[in-house]
């Protein structure tokens, strides 16, 4: 048997920095751009058992981990460890498979305790748009996934949020696979809660701390304005196989805990694309730091707490009217809503010296929105900096031909690299897929 999930990435059109504050929220668009996990049962052959689950990701070089895993004593869970395999080759780690496997594995141990885990095959494939692709880049028509001939971690991200992505479509990949449809199924309701609280959980765990978790929310719901969870919730956790981590892993997956209960809040109601319009990316391939820009900005607004609460209040009204404007405004209401946010955007970045959106963008971003018919508007998403940004334009092949004319002038005259990805925004977020689509298993 092979189970096969996807899903999206994201892209976060307003509320960068604010959604860090429950005090705010953002919004955040799911992307057609997503993360394939397939899991294949491996016949062992009659009277061996193996304790054993083998993943690749075979469009990079290197890029195959071999696990064991046993159950621990005291509720610890499902202790995981990385096996050398037939490879002499030095053991490169995937922290975030490693650990999304761990507290997988810990969950189902603590849903059907006398289950036996039996090995399995796991592959994951990336659509092309999450890496910065080569001119020589081989597409293998075969499966339609690019080839990228390098190392995963010699790959150059665009943004997409690759990693949510990941660990949430592994994280439901091996649920379904294990679990039966009454205990876990991503068409409902209780399983799309489970599947984000898990994934929350094993993201964190996986970074080495407790974000936002917008990106795993759009991983799971899609398109949403988000307000983040307590980080309490889940620093209650604890280590794995630490004595009742099971226990404590169960609790938050099911939102038992009497203590630590679930307080994001999820909305999908009316967020839309308009009408024959659509939300692209641009890779700027340039990158940003974003740890010590998001470290400044909020030592900013710790030195400057009247004035930066002032500033974000204002911006959490700007992006209130993007939201509402995308589902019945006008291409002109539109284009002021994000003028409005980048107004304010570009105002944090002086009073906080972080680049939020450098001139280098707002350059770009005015040149395209006055200079390209079909681009309604645009910002530097999320964090900002120099890597990405996003324009709503009209959905129609001339507009995409335009504004690909469009950057390959400025790529030249900037003599810089700007792409546009063929990702677009989209609603839906994680969902199983038909496993025989995929010819390469």
């Amino acid at each position: 048997m092979t189970t096969a999930v996807s899903a999206p990435g994201k892209v976060l059109l307003a509320g960068g920095y604010l959604v860090l504050d429950r005090l705010y929220t953002g919004l955040v668009f799911g992307l057609s751009a997503r993360i394939h996990v397939l899991v294949k049962d491996v016949d062992t052959g009659s009277g061996v058992q193996l304790s054993e689950i083998l993943v690749r990701s075979p469009q990079f070089r290197d890029a195959a981990w071999n696990y064991g895993y046993h159950l621990t004593a005291d509720q610890g869970g499902v202790h995981v460890t990385q096996l050398q395999g037939a490879s002499s080759a030095a053991l490169s780690r995937n922290p975030f498979v490693e650990t999304a496997l761990v507290y997988a594995l810990t969950y189902i141990s603590s849903v059907l305790p006398t289950t036996i885990i039996k090995p399995a095959s796991v592959t994951i494939l990336a659509d092309n748009d999450y890496y910065s692709q080569p001119s020589d880049a081989v597409v293998n028509s075969k499966f339609e996934f690019t080839d990228f001939g390098v190392r995963l971690q010699d790959a150059h991200k665009t943004g997409l949020g690759s990693s949510a992505a990941l660990v949430t479509a592994f994280t439901g990949a091996i649920l379904s696979h294990y679990l039966p449809a009454t205990q876990f199924s991503l068409d409902s309701e209780q399983g799309r809660a489970r599947l984000h609280n898990l994934a929350q959980a094993a993201h964190c765990a996986a970074q080495g701390k407790v974000g936002s978790g917008f990106d795993v929310a759009a991983a799971v719901y899609g398109t949403c304005v988000y307000r983040r969870f307590s980080p309490s919730i889940l620093s209650s956790l604890g280590e794995p196989s630490s004595q009742g981590f099971a226990t404590r892993v169960r609790q938050i997956v099911d939102n038992t805990s009497s203590d630590h209960k679930w307080d994001t809040q999820i909305s999908k109601g009316g967020i839309t694309i308009p009408k024959d319009m659509a939300l692209v990316m641009c890779d700027v391939d340039c990158g940003s730091q974003t740890v010590s820009m998001v470290k400044k900005v909020l030592e900013w607004r710790k030195s400057d707490a009247e004035g930066s609460k002032a500033l974000w209040d204002e911006l959490q009204l700007s992006n209130d009217t993007l939201a509402s404007t995308l589902s019945s405004g006008t291409p002109p209401q539109l284009e002021a809503a994000f003028a409005s946010i980048r107004e304010k955007i570009r105002d944090m970045g002086t009073r906080s010296g972080v680049p939020i959106e450098p001139p280098e963008q707002t350059e770009l971003l005015d040149a395209l929105t006055s200079g390209v018919s079909g681009v309604a508007g645009g910002v530097v998403p999320g964090a900002g900096g120099y890597d990405a940004i996003v324009l709503l334009v009209q959905d129609d092949e001339e507009t995409k031909s335009d504004i690909e004319k469009f950057l390959v002038k400025w790529s030249e005259e900037k003599k810089g690299n700007v792409k546009l990805l063929g990702a677009k925004g989209e609603l839906e977020g994680a969902r199983s897929e038909d496993a025989s689509l995929y010819k390469f298993q």
